[in-house]
């Protein structure tokens, strides 16, 4: 069987052909897999430095990804980095059945594995954690990332009236323009009350949600935007980890600043996200810019992926 493998923490996946094809247990399916996405849990966990602790090694990454079992179209999860055994970046994987979600007919599985728990990290943390309402204004930080982009347009499917993305990059911009924010802000600097006047200055009034994969200043920035009594949702800290939020923003206005984590969704709760994400990614409503690499390209992929120099969320092409 070919699969990407990592035999030593910190360097990029090596593809081999000669694996053993991993045996189903009681409970379990094979999944025939067709797509792979290089998400940033993969990069971490290979890198032996997470919170997991490190790897077991050798092992074939991928914490998701997308095949066929029993000739239907699915999702999947697995432990790969996290746990000892093998992930999704093989040409098959054995999943525990009640991990499987089914896609809706006419789903493109690249746009799906690109999208994935990404999206439904945007879809929880605006809606269950955030309590995002009809008519909203929500400001989405890092609104070029797969979770930003997705947060964009989820935002505006739960009914928000306005969404305003904030990005570092002209190129992360850029692809928060095409996910369809209303406004896009730079993020190209540190100073708080800066960003936080070019946030208020692209808002339509004070904002009822923020959305925050980033943390640090832009977080910051951002909560000084918020309406009395409005929300936060913090679910990543690719800016820094701490954040210079003021006490006299929080008690001014008892804003409600929340932690968000896949961790903690229940396997129905994670399962009906994730069939929400694939059913408007059939329809055309929802994408995010991704590319499609082989499978026997995955050392190069994982490079590219790892040093941010891909345009979007890399699948592997795995059959």
């Amino acid at each position: 069987m070919r699969a990407a493998r990592i035999s030593v923490c910190g360097l990029p996946p090596e593809v081999a052909d000669d694996l053993p094809e991993p045996e189903p247990g009681p409970g379990e399916r094979l999944v025939r897999v067709l797509a792979a996405p290089i998400t940033p849990l993969d990069l971490l966990c290979a890198g032996g430095a997470s919170y997991f602790g490190v790897p077991a090694l050798p092992y074939v990454p991928g914490v998701q990804g997308v095949g066929v079992a029993d000739d239907a179209l699915v999702w999947f999860p697995t432990p790969a980095g996290m746990a000892p055994g093998d992930g999704s970046m093989a040409a098959y994987a054995r999943v525990p059945t009640a991990d499987l979600v089914k896609l809706p007919t006419g789903a493109d599985p690249y746009a799906v594995a690109a999208l994935g728990l990404s999206a439904v990290a945007a879809h929880q943390a605006l809606t269950w954690r955030g309590e995002l309402a009809a008519g909203e204004q929500v400001l989405v930080l890092g609104g070029g990332g797969v979770v930003g982009q997705a947060a964009v347009q989820l935002a505006r499917l739960a009914g928000a009236r306005r969404v305003v993305a904030a990005a570092r990059s002209p190129e992360g911009r850029e692809r928060a323009r095409r996910a369809g924010a209303d406004a896009v802000v730079a993020l190209d600097t540190d100073d708080v009350p800066e960003l936080a006047g070019r946030l208020s200055a692209a808002c339509d009034g004070p904002v009822d949600l923020v959305l925050d994969p980033l943390f640090g200043a832009p977080a910051a920035a951002a909560a000084r935007t918020l309406r009395p009594g409005g929300r936060l949702v913090n679910l990543g800290g690719s800016a820094s980890e701490t954040s210079p939020i003021d006490s006299a923003t929080l008690r001014s206005r008892s804003l409600r600043v929340l932690g968000y984590t896949n961790n903690e969704l229940s396997r129905e709760r994670r399962a009906a996200a994730m069939t929400l994400v694939a059913e408007q990614a059939a329809l055309g409503r929802l994408a995010v810019a991704h590319e499609v690499v082989p499978l026997a390209e995955a050392g190069a992929a994982w490079r590219r992926q790892a040093s941010g120099a891909a345009g979007g969320r890399i699948v592997l092409r795995v059959a």
